[in-house]
C-alpha cells in the first residue's frame, strides 16, 4: 500500500507521462530539472518551508503551555481535554470549510469583532484569503488549531510520566515554577517532544486539504505549498510527470527531518 504508489511515482517522475497521452518513454531527471527552474514551485517551497517552520514553533510553545495546564488540577478538566481534543477528531474538510466561512471577506466573524473592538475602521473588510501575507496567515492559523491537540495529549503524556519525587524534591528545595519547569520538567520529556516535533513538520509539511480548501492556492498561485502544487500540475493540469516530481521533492526533506528528530530522541533517551 505504500511502497506500490512509491515506485509508480518514481517511474512516473522519470518519464513523460501525462492524462491522456500513451508516451511512457524515458525523461531521466528532466522533469526535476524543469521544476527547480520553476517560479511557482520556488515560491510553493519558501512557503513549505515558512508554514513549517512557524507552525512547529507555534505548537511546541502553545503545546507546552497547555500540557502543563492540563496536567494540573481544576475544576472542569475533563471538559476541558474534551474540547482541546475536537479540533483533531473533526474532519478535516468540514472544520477547514468552517475556518473558510469565519475568513470571509463580508460574513468573517473576525472581522466584525474586529470592527466592535475599533481594531480596524468601520469600511474596513481584509480579505483575509485574497492576500497574498494575509492568506498565508491564515493558513498558518489553521494548521496550529488542527495539530495543537495533537502534541498537546504527547507532551501532556510526557509530563505525565516525570516521577512526583522530583517534583516534590524541586518543591522542598524551593524551586520556583519556571525553574521546575525549564530545568525538570522539559529536559525529561525531550525524547517526548522530539516525537511531537516529527508528526508536527510532518503532518504540516505534506497537507494539503487545509491549502486547497481554503485557497487552492490563490491569490495567483501566492498561497501554494508543495503538496497543494503537486496536486495542481498532476491532477487537475494532468501532467503526471511533473506531478510525481514534485511530490518526489518532499521525500528527502521529509527522510532528513525524520532522521535528524530520531537521531537527537535517541540521544537524549541513552544519555
Amino acid at each position: 500500500m505504500i511502497g506500490f504508489p512509491l515506485l509508480l511515482s518514481i517511474y512516473y517522475s522519470l518519464s513523460h507521462i501525462s492524462v491522456g497521452r500513451r508516451d511512457y518513454s524515458f525523461a531521466g531527471l528532466s522533469n526535476f530539472r524543469a521544476i527547480l527552474s520553476d517560479q511557482v514551485f520556488q515560491h510553493a517551497l519558501r512557503n513549505t518551508i515558512l508554514i513549517t517552520v512557524v507552525v512547529l514553533v507555534a505548537v511546541l510553545v502553545l503545546s507546552t503551555i497547555l500540557a502543563t495546564a492540563l496536567a494540573e488540577r481544576f475544576p472542569g478538566k475533563p471538559v476541558v481535554r474534551y474540547l482541546l481534543l475536537l479540533p483533531w477528531a473533526s474532519p478535516v474538510v468540514m472544520s477547514t470549510i468552517a475556518w473558510k466561512w469565519i475568513f470571509d471577506s463580508q460574513y468573517s466573524v473576525i472581522n466584525w469583532v474586529a470592527r466592535r473592538l475599533h481594531i480596524i475602521g468601520p469600511y474596513e473588510f481584509p480579505q483575509w484569503l485574497g492576500v497574498p501575507h494575509l492568506a498565508l496567515i491564515s493558513i498558518i492559523i489553521v494548521q496550529v488549531w488542527r495539530i495543537l491537540p495533537f502534541a498537546t495529549v504527547i507532551t501532556l503524556a510526557g509530563m505525565s510520566a516525570v516521577p512526583r519525587e522530583l517534583i516534590e524534591a524541586a518543591l522542598v528545595d524551593g524551586a520556583g515554577f519556571f525553574t521546575r519547569l525549564f530545568r525538570i520538567t522539559l529536559p525529561l520529556v525531550r525524547p517526548i517532544l522530539g516525537v511531537a516535533i516529527l508528526f508536527t513538520a510532518l503532518f504540516t509539511f505534506t497537507d494539503m486539504a487545509v491549502v486547497w480548501i481554503l485557497t487552492r492556492g490563490g491569490p495567483y498561485n501566492t498561497s501554494h505549498v508543495l503538496s497543494s502544487w503537486a496536486f495542481q500540475v498532476g491532477i487537475v493540469a494532468g501532467d503526471l510527470a511533473l506531478g510525481a516530481a514534485i511530490a518526489l521533492f518532499m521525500l528527502p526533506v521529509l527522510a532528513l527531518v525524520a532522521i535528524w528528530v530520531l537521531r537527537l530522541s535517541h540521544r537524549e533517551v541513552t544519555e
